[in-house]
Parts: structure tokens; C-alpha cells; sequence
């Protein structure tokens, strides 16, 4: 793997160019008179309709990392770190399905552009919009990063990123990510929408040519469980305890399986992109419709899964440049090892090209957040609308630059941990947006402490996890279920916590009659579709009065 993959290297370098030439056209695609507002630049003048949206939030959902890690995690130690992300995605859809409608419809009828928009009208909170808004920031930003280590993945599989020479080892990153700054800077939210198609085409193309071709060279399923089982079942070196698991067996196993399904999909679409993506669409039903078809990228999912397995029965060695085994490195090796170099570029392309499409909405969507939540909220209150998109895209800059630098100064498993604490966070904001779309019964102060406490105690025990093999801390994302004894996902955990407090919190504070702030929502806003009369015409200032009665 020392020596550069030329052709492999051609066929992404030209696939990557394409895909950059479409990102700058993008700018001219359905182009509004002016594009200097969030609804344009951030919101893709929410406009989206059903096949956009979906090619969309698929190259937002299913990121490079995760068919890096995903495969990676089955091939490395078994189903419950790898193959729980399956079930996750369709039990996500039917979640989705019932409540996001609704924060598109409250969205659309008042302007609201990101989620801690939403809980800002809601309550008249400053606190707990930006409570929101800080976890969602934060949880984004290893999010993206991670993308990174998808494409460094690809490049150290093709040949690049070894010795000391920055030119040689880091190079193709910043070109990379300086092209993808240049076309999100310039065409926003359309720039990964275009992009979205020829990502999901390739994503789509490879998974299933790999998953009828391989099995016939390795000597069929039966061979690859096979293999799979043996290895599962051998023992680690370091712990003396087995590799990995094969099927989840025994109760600590069903807990940690099933909480990491549960608590995940509770928190997926708690991510600003997720949610940036959703609010792109141009009506309520069109968030319903792509909830029913969404699933199909489960069953890709599923399949790519599956690799890992294929690449143990295969003999796949996924050796880094600097001679050490890496996991994350094992289905670009696949590719290479087992398909013409030509495919290899190809599939090398369809992860590397994975990579830009979510990393350009994650930028998007954490500028949006720091500017309306942030800037418009406590520095520039009369912030106009271009003036909004301006700081937005220098935000989006800022964003991907400390990615860049995060990736560039941490090791991948730091990375990797900072991922797995985003998620423990970001499943904290549930309470106070998902339970804030159906009634305003629990107090804000309550959803503020609650969300406080859940970050507090998700944080401490994440850090207090130890890697068995590295002695590190956030070694994982599971613990001791308190009261129940077994392991399971400490996000579900902190979750638990974070929704018991608020309750109890609420429960004084409407005993004492403590104000719950005004609410600028009515029921019917719930429901708001498009073309709207009530919609409005602009973006309001967050909290800003609507002309009428809205009290609820």
C-alpha cells in the first residue's frame, strides 16, 4: 500500500472534479434574484421537493464515516458496535414521520431557521435557545471532522498521506476542503444538494456490484459468517476476553444493542444539518413522503455493513502508511485488494465525494445556528438579512477551517471520541424541541436544568469510560444502566436523567406559578403548509412581535 494507486487516483481526482464543477455551478441552479439571505444561502429558499430532499438528506445522513466506520466496526469487533446502526435507521423514519412535520410547518409559518430558532419562540428564552444552540454547535463540529478522516482514509489507501513532507501527507486534504469552501461559500444549500445526486448514484453502484461480486470470490456467505464467527470468537490479546460479537448474546448484550439503536435515532435528526436539510423541503408533505422512502438507504446500509464481514473472509490487511493496523481503513483496502484499480477510484470516490456532501450542510447549518442564535441574537439584534447571510457564510469558513485543524493536530481515535460525546449532547436538546412541538406543559427553567444536568452527567461518565486496550478516557459510548446494572448507550441514559429533572423542576415551578414566557406559536401554526397566506414574507427578528393574538 506504500505505492500510489494511479489509476485508482485518476478516477477520483476526476470524479472529484466533477463534482466540484457541479458545486459552483449549483450557484445558478434555481437562482433567486438575490441570494443574500438565510432562506436563500442556508435554506436553499426552502424550495426542495421530494427526490431533492431525498437525495439531500440521504448525502447528509449517510456520511463518509459512516461507511468507513460502520463496515469497520463489524469487521474490528462485531454486530453490536456495527451492525446496531441498521435497526437505528428504521425505527429514525417513523420518528421523524410523526414530529418533523410539524417543526417544518411552526418553521415555515415563522421564519424559524434553525432548531434553537424554534425553542427561542416557544418559550421567549434566550437561555434555553441557546443552550440549544451551543450543544448543537458543538456536537457538529467533531461531526464534520469526521468526514475528514473519511476522506484521509481514502487518500492513505491510494498511496498519499505518508512520510513527513506536509506536501505529500496533508496537501490533498487542504485542496480538498479549500475547493468545498469555495463552492459552499459561493452557492450554499444547493451546492450539496446537486452534489447529493452524483454521491448517492456512485454510493448506490458500488455497494451493490460489491456485495453480488465479492461473496462469489470468497466462497459464499456461509464462508464469510464463517469467518466472521471465528474471528468474533478469539480472543483479544489485551483484555483475554473474545474479539468481538458475532450475535448480541447475553442481557448486557440485548441492553447495549438495543439502547445504542434507540438512543441513536432519537438523536439523529437532533443535529442542526439534519434538521438545516429538512427545513430545505418546500412543504410538510414532502417531509412525509421522504420519511416512507428514506429507508431504502437502510438497506445499502445493511449491505455495506455486510462488507466488513466480506473483507475477514477476504484476508483484508487494513495497514496504515505508518505500518499500524487501522480498522477505518478497511473497506477502501477491500477494494483495492479485490476489484480492478479503475473500480477501486470509483468506490475511493463515491466515500471521498460522501465526505463533502454532509461536511458542506454541517458547515452551513452550524454558521446558521452561530449567526441567528449568537450574532443576531446578543451582538447585532437588527441584523438585516443580507447582512445575516454574510456573517453565516464567513461562518461557514471559520467552521471548516477548525475542522481542518481539529483532524490536522488530533489523532483519528480522538476524533472518534469527540464524535461519540456530540452524540451523548446532542440527544440533551430532545426535551426542550421535540417535546416543545406538542405542549408547553414542562417549564423552561425545567428543560434548561434538565438539559444541564443530562450534559453534566452524560460528559462525566462518557470521560470516565476507559479504552481497554489504549487506558484512555471516553474509551465508548456505553456504561452502567443506573437501577438496571447492565451496559447501554449513556446518551439514552442522560437522556433518562435529563427528562426525569425537568419534569420534577416543572412540577415546582408550577406550584410556585413561575412564568413560562410567552409563546409566539399558536395550534394552528402546527400545521402550516405551502403557500401559507400567514407565512411570512422575510425573516423576523427571533422573538419579535407577529402583529396578532398568539397566545396559545
Amino acid at each position: 500500500m506504500s505505492n500510489v494507486n494511479g489509476v485508482g487516483l485518476t478516477v477520483l481526482i476526476l470524479l472529484f472534479a466533477l463534482v466540484t464543477v457541479m458545486g459552483f455551478y449549483a450557484s445558478r441552479w434555481r437562482r433567486p434574484p438575490s441570494m443574500e439571505s438565510l432562506d436563500e444561502w442556508g435554506l436553499g429558499g426552502r424550495k426542495f421537493g421530494t427526490w431533492v430532499t431525498w437525495f439531500l438528506l440521504g448525502g447528509d445522513l449517510y456520511t463518509a464515516y459512516t461507511f468507513v466506520a460502520v463496515p469497520a466496526a463489524m469487521f474490528a469487533t462485531g454486530a453490536v458496535a456495527g451492525f446496531f446502526a441498521v435497526p437505528y435507521t428504521i425505527v429514525l423514519y417513523p420518528i421523524i414521520f410523526v414530529f418533523m412535520a410539524r417543526l417544518w410547518s411552526v418553521s415555515h409559518r415563522h421564519g424559524y431557521v434553525t432548531p434553537a430558532d424554534f425553542v427561542r419562540g416557544r418559550y421567549s428564552s434566550r437561555e434555553l435557545s441557546l443552550a440549544v444552540a451551543i450543544t448543537g454547535f458543538l456536537a457538529t463540529m467533531p461531526y464534520i471532522a469526521l468526514q475528514l478522516v473519511g476522506i484521509q482514509a481514502v487518500l492513505e489507501v491510494a498511496g498519499l498521506g505518508g512520510g513527513s513532507n506536509w506536501v505529500a501527507k496533508d496537501a490533498p486534504l487542504f485542496i480538498a476542503f479549500a475547493l468545498l469552501a469555495a463552492y459552499t461559500y459561493s452557492s450554499g444549500l444547493r451546492a450539496p444538494a446537486v452534489i447529493a445526486f452524483v454521491k448517492d448514484t456512485l454510493i448506490y453502484l458500488v455497494i451493490i456490484v460489491a456485495i453480488i461480486y465479492l461473496p462469489t470470490k470468497v466462497g459464499g456467505w456461509d464462508a464469510i459468517f464463517g469467518a466472521a464467527q471465528d474471528k468474533m470468537s478469539t480472543p483479544n490479546p489485551a483484555t483475554g476476553a473474545p474479539t468481538g460479537s458475532f450475535i448480541p448474546t447475553g442481557i448486557d448484550a440485548h441492553w447495549a444493542y438495543a439502547t445504542l439503536a434507540l438512543g441513536s435515532a432519537l438523536a439523529l435528526f437532533m443535529y442542526p444539518h439534519s434538521i438545516t436539510a429538512t427545513l430545505s423541503s418546500q412543504s410538510r408533505n414532502t417531509i412525509r413522503r421522504n420519511a416512507s422512502i428514506l429507508p431504502a438507504y437502510s438497506f445499502i446500509l445493511g449491505l455495506l455493513a455486510l462488507l466488513g464481514w466480506v473483507a475477514i473472509a477476504a484476508g483484508t490487511q487494513p495497514i496504515g502508511l505508518d505500518g499500524e493496523p487501522n480498522a477505518q481503513l478497511v473497506i477502501p483496502q477491500l477494494f483495492e485488494d479485490m476489484f480492478p484499480a479503475w473500480f477501486a477510484g470509483v468506490a475511493w470516490a463515491a466515500i471521498a465525494i460522501g465526505a463533502l456532501v454532509p461536511a458542506a450542510i454541517m458547515s452551513i447549518a452550524a454558521a446558521n445556528t452561530f449567526t441567528r442564535n449568537v450574532y443576531k441574537e446578543f451582538i447585532k439584534p437588527d441584523a438585516t438579512p443580507k447582512q445575516e447571510a454574510q456573517v453565516s457564510k464567513l461562518s461557514s469558513l471559520v467552521v471548516k477551517l477548525f475542522a481542518l485543524v481539529f483532524v490536522l493536530t488530533l489523532d483519528r481515535q480522538n476524533a472518534i471520541n469527540f464524535q461519540l460525546l456530540g452524540g451523548i449532547w446532542i440527544l440533551q436538546t430532545l426535551p426542550a424541541i421535540v417535546f416543545s412541538l406538542y405542549t408547553r406543559w414542562f417549564h423552561r427553567w425545567g428543560l434548561l436544568l434538565g438539559w444541564a444536568v443530562g450534559m453534566v452527567y452524560g460528559t462525566i461518565t462518557a470521560y470516565n469510560v476507559v479504552n481497554p486496550t489504549t487506558g484512555g478516557h471516553f474509551g465508548g459510548s456505553l456504561a452502567d444502566i443506573p437501577v438496571i446494572g447492565t451496559l447501554g448507550y449513556i446518551a439514552l441514559t442522560a437522556f433518562a436523567i435529563n427528562v426525569l429533572v425537568a419534569a420534577l423542576i416543572t412540577v415546582a415551578l408550577r406550584a410556585g406559578k413561575v412564568d413560562n414566557g410567552h409563546d409566539e406559536t399558536i395550534a394552528g401554526d402546527y400545521f402550516a403548509d405551502a403557500g401559507d397566506p400567514r407565512v411570512m414574507k422575510r425573516l423576523p427578528l427571533v422573538g419579535e412581535p407577529t402583529g396578532r393574538d398568539t397566545t396559545s
